[in-house]
């Protein structure tokens, strides 16, 4: 009866990690099976390599960071006043929070706030933008406060202060310039269809769903404002096929010595809004596709 016992329970176990796998297969390919609802081309700057003493320590494949900015007015202006992968955009207010379905409450008082705040937080489809308006504007920014600085240290030539704060303003125009993400969030919503309809360039705005939770913007003494911060958009590192690992693997990601090699890759996004990479073209040669027979389930 043990023995049984023991047969019975490995039977159910190997029964329900393959009904697992037959979901995700069966979700995979259900996202791939009609047209891609967007695709995309990447750079480097928006497809982050890990290093590649990491890549070296894992054997379960190659992953890129999907790397998405927001324009937010608290990031400081040293870096343009963006952050990378979370955070507080400009247009996220009470409002547009509302229409995501958070409730609204009387935040005139402590107690209104903190049951504002306290809500969970709730799955949103997020419209991305690729070297758009947005990044113009980033890259104006950081045009301007490189000037502004630069004229600043040479009006006070013997402040290290003034120079120090030059050079950083330099550094961050060229992080602006060669390397920082083109790729930012603009808007969300609910209904995945209005959003394709308002952004209609496949090549440009891709949909992908993330999450987003309630929070206050200071604005001055008894001057706050509902808000929410963006904590995730899409579903995590997107996974490279084995067919097109090959010429990824002998780059340096940006920040690693000698790093910041070139790349650009097609991304497709798929009608669950999951995302995957169908072609990489590294420096100098022919764009890489998988095998017409490859039988790979990309992860």
């Amino acid at each position: 009866m043990k023995a049984w016992s023991r047969g019975h329970t490995l039977g159910i176990g190997l029964g329900l990690i393959a009904l697992t796998n037959a979901v995700a297969l069966g979700g995979v390919w259900w996202n791939r099976a009609a047209a891609p609802e967007s695709t995309l081309t990447l750079s480097e700057r928006e497809l982050g390599l890990p290093w590649r003493a990491l890549r070296n320590r894992e054997n379960s494949g190659l992953a890129l960071n999907l790397n998405w900015r927001v324009a937010d007015r608290e990031a400081g202006e040293f870096v343009s006043g963006y952050t990378v992968n979370g955070g507080t955009p400009e247009w996220l207010d009470g409002a547009r929070m509302q229409a995501l379905g958070f409730t609204l409450d009387d935040i005139a008082s402590d107690s209104g706030r903190r049951r504002y705040t306290r809500q969970l937080p709730r799955e949103a489809v997020f419209v991305l933008e690729l070297d758009g308006p947005a990044a113009q504007r980033a890259l104006a920014k950081a045009r301007e406060n490189a000037a502004r600085h630069a004229a600043a240290a040479a009006a006070n030539v013997d402040s290290k202060e003034f120079a120090g704060r030059a050079k950083r303003a330099q550094d961050a125009l060229t992080q602006e310039e060669n390397t920082n993400s083109r790729l930012f969030v603009i808007d969300a919503g609910l209904d995945a269809g209005a959003l394709r309809q308002k952004y209609p360039d496949r090549s440009r705005f891709m949909l992908l769903r993330g999450t987003v939770r309630p929070g206050m913007r200071d604005r001055g003494p008894g001057q706050p404002q509902m808000t929410g911060y963006i904590t995730r958009v899409g579903s995590g590192p997107v996974h490279v096929p084995h067919a097109l690992r090959g010429p990824l693997e002998s780059l340096r990601a940006s920040g690693e010595p000698g790093g910041g090699d070139r790349f650009s890759a097609t991304l497709f996004v798929g009608q669950r809004l999951e995302p995957w990479i169908a072609e990489v073209t590294p420096p100098a040669s022919a764009p890489l596709t998988p095998p017409a027979n490859s039988r790979e389930v990309p992860q």
